[in-house]
């Protein structure tokens, strides 16, 4: 008995050693060498391009409003701010889209407030600026809501729209391999390339 409770403690050991430091240390190791600009956040001066940053100002185009109007951190109330189940409901917590579905009064009235606030900055926004994304985090946006904000955005810097037309066709990435998923811009990457401009 004593020779199996050896054997099972020394492999026990040697599973630990392997799959808790040798195997975590070695994805580690090759995501730093393969990837290291992921593995590190993405990050520029000016955030991160995996995460969508929260532009309040005119003068740069807007994402999702993860973090904007309704969904906007609030120390007073105790919110973090992001589209969050559980701030929705109250509390605070990890990132990811409310549960509120498409007879929420709830979600209707932050939909509503979203559309006025667009209102309010000379935008007609399309259905992806008044809706959250699925993370509450995401970074990036359609050509066509980039599109709509260039009067927003023409109006607050002098550039003129033609120019941030340009801007906005240069910034856009196509799918992924060419066939899954959308067009897209990265907000960070469209607005750091509008200061460039300015």
């Amino acid at each position: 008995m004593l020779l199996h409770l050896r054997r099972s403690l020394v492999m026990a050991v040697i599973c630990l050693v392997l799959f808790g430091f040798v195997y975590a240390f070695a994805g580690t190791g090759v995501a730093q060498l393969l990837f290291k600009n992921q593995a590190n956040g993405s990050l520029t001066a000016n955030g991160s391009t995996l995460i969508g940053q929260n532009w309040s100002s005119p003068k740069w185009f807007h994402g999702r409003p993860d973090d904007t109007g309704p969904y906007a951190a609030n120390t007073k109330a105790n919110r973090s701010g992001g589209d969050n189940p559980l701030v929705a409901n109250g509390f605070n917590g990890e990132s990811g889209a409310t549960s509120l579905g498409p007879r929420s009064k709830v979600l209707l009235a932050d939909t509503k407030q979203l559309v006025a606030y667009w209102h309010s900055l000379g935008v007609n926004p399309t259905p992806d600026l008044v809706t959250t994304s699925g993370s509450g985090y995401d970074p990036d946006i359609s050509p066509q809501d980039a599109v709509v904000q260039i009067p927003m955005v023409s109006k607050a810097t002098g550039i003129s729209p033609e120019r941030l037309r340009t801007l906005i066709a240069r910034e856009t990435n196509g799918a992924q391999w060419g066939f899954l998923g959308s067009s897209y811009i990265n907000v960070l990457q469209l607005n750091q390339a509008l200061a460039r401009l300015g």
